[in-house]
């Protein structure tokens, strides 16, 4: 699968699938520094998933600073031919001043066995 470079960054296009209904994701950052998944909330509404009074709120500390989140076990996320099922996900609001609709972290990374070829501007899945 093709990366796609933006603001000199890695991005691909994502599948969620939730309760019988499916979205894309698109653009979702690829980043090794992240260890979860974290997936914008405004997107994640048209499949059903939007806050409960009884969620976990977590706070998510990097470099962009820090973001409220909640989690929620989603049916299954797709990158390409590779995706995984009941894959637990950050939602959150996602605003870092440019277009940015999830980032695919260490977690789904290491599950589908991603190997990111930087030369070439790929990523093979397991």
């Amino acid at each position: 699968m093709n990366l796609e470079l933006r603001h000199r960054l890695p991005f691909v296009s994502v599948l969620l699938d939730h309760q019988g209904g499916t979205v894309e994701l698109k653009p979702v950052l690829i980043d090794t520094g992240s260890a979860s998944t974290v997936l914008s909330a405004d997107v994640v509404e048209a499949v059903g998933i939007t806050p409960q009074p009884d969620d976990v709120i977590n706070k998510l500390r990097g470099i962009g600073g820090t973001e409220v989140v909640y989690m929620r076990v989603v049916d299954r996320l797709s990158l390409g031919e590779a995706s995984v099922s009941n894959f637990e996900v950050e939602i959150g609001g996602m605003d870092y001043g440019f277009e940015i609709q999830g980032i695919l972290g260490m977690d789904f990374l290491r599950q589908t066995e991603a190997v990111i070829n930087l030369k070439d501007l790929t990523v093979e899945l397991g």
